[in-house]
């Protein structure tokens, strides 16, 4: 116990101990109005220090967020997409981060932290509804950490709206776009449509939808590429699965939906001058729906097409820039075709090649829902194409798995 007692211009201290006094001490009234100035001064620094961080709510399209993706702004700053692999990658400091979200159906999303994507994602998140809270990350701990954030599924499984993110303390800067980049423009096996299957007699879900282990993720992996696809599962270069030739459909087609901003939206148009993304290959793996149930185009349709498209990715890109134009094994005459189209085009840098039936799936082992490729069948295709994605390049090939 402490008492006082007041003495000219010095304050004298007394110690107690069991009633007796045991010790005392001076301090001059000019110390302790200094001590307690400094009292007064640190007692909000220490508050503030036990006091929980303030949370920082950011909007969707700061600067500090990279998006790999085609992307719309809205004025509140949210950020719309809805193409397969999609992907958002935010840095923050803190040891949570959170994300308002809103969705016109439900979809299925990859996520990392804290490290570079893989072929299993950390965790698996769902977005619906409107203006949800998902939490991304908890309890990481102080320092610096980062995510990725990937679309699984297709665009036709509905458009996500992220709104904002929030966290301890304001984002930081996250790692920009690469310098490598790929595009890829397909059909269902881009999607990965089924690709999580375990047996061809599985049918379709968004649950097992992947795109994230399809054969264009399995290459941007290998070459540490950024990806973005323009994938529609059942669509053609002119003639779309099962589709009968009629005028009022025969004109919305791969060639078409590629223009898009939304796979799902015709009124918004892409307008890659504006956009960072600048990829230095297209990969084209179409085909198979418009030989679909035993029916097929004419070679001149079906080039025509494909001139059409070939010139729209040369128009975003450059003349110089490398496409490669692929064949699956779905029908004899597909190569043909596609063979056709690639070297009567009068385009520079334009290679072809085919998933000749050499390269087949096991039945048992290699097929996933609806007789679509799963992972394993996947890293074969990826093998396939994965060399002449490195001549088109210039990438050099290296010594590590394709997964």
């Amino acid at each position: 116990m402490i008492g006082k007692k007041g003495r000219d211009k010095v304050t004298t201290f007394f110690i107690y101990s069991n009633g007796r006094k045991i010790e005392r001490f001076y301090v001059s009234l000019y110390c302790m109005k200094k001590i307690i100035l400094s009292l007064a001064l640190l007692l909000p620094v220490l508050a503030a220090a036990k006091a929980p961080a303030k949370a920082v709510t950011t909007a969707a399209n700061d600067s500090h967020i990279t998006y790999i993706a085609r992307t719309a702004v809205s004025e509140d700053g949210s950020v719309s997409f809805d193409w397969a692999a999609s992907s958002v990658r935010v840095a923050f400091s803190g040891d949570y981060l959170l994300m308002k979200v809103s969705d016109t159906h439900k979809n299925y999303y990859n996520l990392w932290v804290d490290k570079a994507p893989t072929e299993e994602a950390d965790r698996i998140i769902t977005t619906f509804g409107k203006d949800s809270t998902i939490v991304l990350v908890e309890n990481a701990g102080k320092g610096s950490h980062f995510i990725t954030l990937q679309k699984r599924t297709e665009g036709e499984q509905g458009t996500t709206t992220i709104h904002s993110f929030t966290t301890q303390g304001p984002l930081l800067q996250a790692e920009p776009l690469k310098a490598r980049m790929i595009e890829v423009v397909g059909d269902s096996y881009t999607c990965g449509y089924g690709s999580e299957n375990c047996t061809s007699k599985d049918r379709f879900s968004p649950a097992t939808e992947n795109v994230n282990k399809a054969y264009e993720a399995i290459l941007a992996r290998y070459f540490d590429a950024d990806l973005m696809t323009i994938a529609h599962s059942g669509m053609g270069i002119c003639r779309n699965y099962n589709e009968e030739h009629k005028p009022a459909i025969q004109n919305y087609h791969m060639p078409e939906r590629y223009l898009q901003t939304f796979d799902e939206n015709k009124e918004v148009i892409w307008d890659a001058g504006k956009s960072d993304w600048k990829p230095a290959i297209t990969v084209i793996y179409l085909g198979a729906n418009d030989f679909s149930v035993s029916l097929q185009p004419s070679l001149r349709r079906y080039v025509n097409k494909y001139h059409k498209l070939l010139n729209e990715i040369k128009a975003n890109y450059g003349e110089d820039h490398p496409i490669l134009c692929c064949a699956s094994k779905s029908d004899e005459n597909l190569f043909n075709y596609v063979r056709e189209a690639a070297t009567s085009c009068g385009l520079k840098n334009v290679a072809y090649t085919a998933i000749f039936p050499m390269v087949d799936f096991d039945d048992d082992r290699e097929l996933g829902a609806d007789m679509h490729p799963n992972y394993k069948a996947h890293k074969k295709i990826a093998h396939v194409i994965l060399p002449y994605v490195a001549t088109l390049t210039g990438w050099e090939l290296c010594d590590k798995p394709i997964k």
